[in-house]
């Protein structure tokens, strides 16, 4: 299990975070040679399914995802969403969240994941996953938050 956390603050309002975060297609200009698709139609909530390709030709794999938890921020400005990973190579879970800051003006932004590739071994894969993942997913979370819609 690659068990990560990427945190950020941004000055943008709770439901502005939010709808960078989920709205799932932007993830494309995030994560080099990934495009997503989103099956299912808008809006996107509770069973949400899309899929992120990754890779050149038949270099490539889908991972899938389906949204399991879906929570907009309410009056109090938090907002939860987790996505299972469904498909054959790419296994594991993604929780993003969204929360008042509160020791500033703006949003507190915590995307959570556990990434598993499928045939390798946890003990001696898992660091280096991490170690590649983490440096990818804060840079689409940076991008996410700092890229107008």
């Amino acid at each position: 299990m690659a068990l990560f956390t990427v945190e950020r603050t941004t000055d943008l309002p709770p439901d502005e975070a939010w709808r960078r975060l989920t709205a799932w297609e932007r993830h494309t200009a995030t994560v080099p040679l990934t495009r997503i698709e989103v099956l299912t139609p808008p809006p996107s909530g509770a069973g949400t399914v899309f899929v992120a390709r990754t890779g050149l030709g038949p270099l490539s794999f889908a991972d899938p995802m389906r949204v399991e938890e879906w929570q907009p921020p309410g009056a109090d400005g938090r907002g939860h969403c987790r996505l299972v990973k469904t498909g054959r190579v790419v296994l594991g879970w993604a929780e993003l969240s969204v929360r008042p800051s509160p020791t500033t003006p703006g949003t507190h932004v915590r995307w959570r994941e556990d990434l598993r590739v499928r045939g390798l071994p946890d003990p001696l894969f898992a660091r280096p996953t991490t170690l590649t993942a983490r440096p990818l997913f804060t840079r689409a979370l940076t991008t996410l938050l700092t890229t107008p819609a």
